[in-house]
Formats: C-alpha cells, structure tokens, sequence
C-alpha cells in the first residue's frame, strides 16, 4: 500500500521554513515531509532519525536526488542532541515529528504490529533491539500487563485481559497476533464485543508503546528538539492519540508559559521574565475533508506547532 503522509502541506507550511536552515525530521518514514521540507531548501540541511532500518532504507533510495541536502541517522529522536552533536550542530531551525506506526509498518504482516495479519508478535521499530511483543505477552507480570493496558490503552477491561494473557501463557506461550486477538476476545464481556472496531485495539496499541517506549521518547525528545532550537525557530508535531497529543499539548503549554510571579512582589513589567516560547497553533490542526476521504489515517492526525521567540532563562 503507497503510504501517504499525513497534514503534509499543513506541517510544512507551519514550520516557516528558511532556505540555509538547520532541519530535522525525527521521524523519517517513507519521506514524505522531508522531501517537501527539502525542496524548499537552497543551502540548508535536513537531518533525519529513523529508528526502523527498513524504512531508512527506503528513504534513502527515494530521496536519492536530494542527498547533498539530507543526513539519514539510525536512531530515536530522543537522542537528536546527542547525534547532532557529533555532527557539529549545536541548534537548529525547525523539528517535525510525525508520531506512531507508519502505514508500511502496520501492512507488513511479518512486522507485528496489527490485528489484521497472523504473524509472530514482534512489533519493534527497531528490529535490532532486544524487548518485543512476544517477550512483553509472555514474561511480564499481571500487575505489570494490567498497568499497560490501563496507561497505554486506557483498556477499561485491563484486569480480565491480563489474568487471561497470564492463564493462557500458563499453557503454552502466546506466539502470533492472531492467538493474542483470540485471548482478548475471550476476556471480553459479549457486550463489548458487540462493540463497534476491533477488540483488540487497545490492548495492541498499549503493548506497542511498551515495546517501544513511546511516550517516554516523545517527552525526552520533545524537550531536546525544544531547547535546540534557534530564535525563530519552530517545532512541529503530529499525534495519532489521546496519550500523545496530551504530552505534547502539556509540553507546549509548559514551555509557553512565563514563570509565574508572586503577585505581591513589587517588580515592573520589564523585570518579569518573559515566555521563552509562543503557541502557533492555539488549538490543534487537523485534517480537511479531501484528506479525510482519501486517507483513513488521517481522521485521528492532530497537528501542534510551537516558536521559539526569546533565549532567555525560562527552559533554556
């Protein structure tokens, strides 16, 4: 399946971006944005994180005529600073991430991540990292199962379904997505299985970002893309769920707040410390009716963009 990019144009458009700016992309994919993001550079760079090989890969070959205006790293956003540093970049212009699975990622049957395909539970970003599906399913403790659930699916049915993963595995390890589908069915009351979407959703969902520590990377990295960027400079992101967008909607929120003041001290305004950042988007973007219709993807997609305006002491 071709993979379309999601609020393409929006993001782009958003991030202001300069012809000799210093960009990044945290999260590469197929390219999408980063080729629109490159074809508006003249002297610029992009530097671009994938933690999937695969899709660096790819990448690579597609962007293959822009390649003196791109720099592909094999890792998580969340060490951007550390990489860039290595690289001599102390700040930059912009950084985008467009959050969650990719479509190719969630079509290839032997990756793991979906419900729809019978395939070994794996569902890693990174293929070369150790914890997957299959270890998480098998070898973490009910306590530690209905935790997940609860956090990362807000999976109201989290007790049953981990006590049934728990008594199942007692038998023989779960082994497929398709084996793990039929222990979340069995856990659920008929009523919720009368339900509309899949019941296994949630429960797959909160499992793939324990695999791949989701949201702890999108708030370390949220931070370092914050504090690298230059005057000017903006961050744009993209979530797929609630989890994300509300770290993200937070983060912004905290970094575009003045300190707060004692009200009775007897300061004036100029000696108030100003916010360091401004909200660009005071609610978030979302698709049109076009990309609607055309990209199912899409209907879930929350754009937030956020500026630097200030160096000062307020986060950096």
């Amino acid at each position: 399946m071709k993979h379309t990019s999601v609020l393409l144009h929006e993001t782009i458009d958003l991030l202001n971006v300069k012809p000799d700016g210093i960009y990044v992309d945290g999260t590469l994919g197929r390219g999408g944005h980063a080729r629109l993001l490159i074809s508006k550079l003249t002297t610029g760079h992009l530097y671009a994180f994938d933690k999937d090989e695969q899709a660096l890969r790819e990448s690579e070959a597609n962007l293959s005529d822009a390649a003196d205006r791109i720099t592909l790293i094999h890792n998580d956003f969340r060490s951007a600073q550390e990489e860039l540093c290595k690289r001599g970049i102390g700040s930059v212009d912009g950084f985008m991430m467009d959050l969650g699975v990719s479509s190719p990622q969630f079509d290839d049957p032997q990756r793991g991540f979906s419900y729809r395909f019978d395939a070994r539970l794996d569902m890693r970003m990174d293929q070369t990292q150790t914890l997957d599906a299959y270890q998480v399913v098998n070898t973490y403790p009910a306590s530690e199962l209905i935790r997940i659930l609860r956090e990362y699916g807000e999976e109201r049915y989290a007790s049953s379904i981990a006590n049934a993963i728990v008594k199942n595995r007692a038998d023989r390890p779960i082994e497929t997505t398709f084996e793990l589908v039929d222990v979340i069915r069995r856990a659920l009351p008929e009523k919720e299985l009368r339900k509309k979407g899949h019941p296994g959703k949630k429960t797959f969902q909160a499992i793939r970002i324990e695999v791949n520590d989701e949201l702890g990377a999108l708030k370390q990295g949220l931070s370092e893309a914050l504090e690298m960027l230059n005057e000017g400079g903006r961050c744009a992101v993209i979530t797929f769920h609630s989890l994300e967008d509300r770290i993200v909607k937070n983060t912004f929120k905290d970094y575009s707040s003045a300190p707060f003041v004692e009200p009775k001290l007897p300061l004036v305004a100029s000696q108030m410390e100003q916010a360091s950042f401004h909200l660009i988007t005071k609610k978030p973007v979302i698709a049109g009716e076009g990309e609607l219709n055309e990209n199912n993807r899409s209907h879930s997609a929350k754009l937030r963009v956020i500026e630097r305006i200030r160096r000062g002491e307020n986060h950096g």
